[in-house]
């Protein structure tokens, strides 16, 4: 991918998720389970739903930012139960990168195994804030893999803030907004989502626990 086209996308990326993060308006809560709350709000990037999900976690943002970086080998690949394997297509410079996820069938397999390739930008800001900031891309070089439904994210991620005077605590905002591909049922994507979300936050509490304690 060519390295301007490459920043100008991130930039984007990045601007667009500070505005969801921010902006508190039309949100429709569908699931509160454990501290973590899963809302919705109709998507304006494809025929499909913006889903936001928001916990507090017990660790500080740089160890939770360790288990969900996008980093080939990384923690995540270890703990998320929906990420099979995690490959970086092109390092395009330190915060800046295109990558290839797997996932596995899910929801009793009525979806299948996907992949998806992401731009990737990791932004880091003054108040102690880490952030991805993802969206597909599409390339010659990287066709779907075989066996595997393309699907495709557009803008999503997380942000890993500091909770101030609580400094091993981390509250972790996270955006998700994935056209699964194919042909699926709506009522199936509808209620995949809200149930994987509330199952990240509880295995990513288990394994920042494992590895930073």
């Amino acid at each position: 991918m060519d390295p301007a086209q490459a920043a100008e996308t991130g930039e984007a990326v990045a601007r667009t998720m500070l505005q969801y993060r921010r902006d508190a308006s039309g949100w429709q809560t569908c699931r509160e389970d454990n501290g973590v709350s899963v809302s919705w709000r109709p998507s304006v990037e494809f025929p499909g739903n913006l889903y936001r999900g928001e916990g507090v976690v017990w660790g500080t943002p740089e160890e939770v930012w360790d288990c969900v970086k996008p980093a080939a080998g990384g923690l995540r690949e270890k703990w998320d139960e929906n990420v099979t394997s995690f490959e970086i297509l092109q390092s395009i410079t330190d915060t800046l990168l295109v990558s290839r996820t797997c996932t596995p069938s899910a929801a009793m397999k009525l979806i299948s195994p996907r992949d998806f390739v992401d731009l990737v930008l990791v932004r880091k800001y003054e108040d102690g804030t880490i952030s991805s900031n993802a969206t597909h891309v599409e390339h010659p070089s990287w066709p779907p893999k075989p066996g595997f439904v393309r699907g495709f994210n557009h803008p999503c991620g997380c942000f890993c803030e500091p909770l101030p005077g609580e400094p091993s605590r981390t509250r972790l905002v996270t955006f998700f907004q994935t056209d699964l591909g194919g042909y699926l049922p709506r009522k199936v994507v509808d209620s995949f989502f809200p149930r994987s979300m509330a199952g990240f936050y509880a295995n990513l509490q288990t394994v920042v626990r494992k590895f930073h304690e």
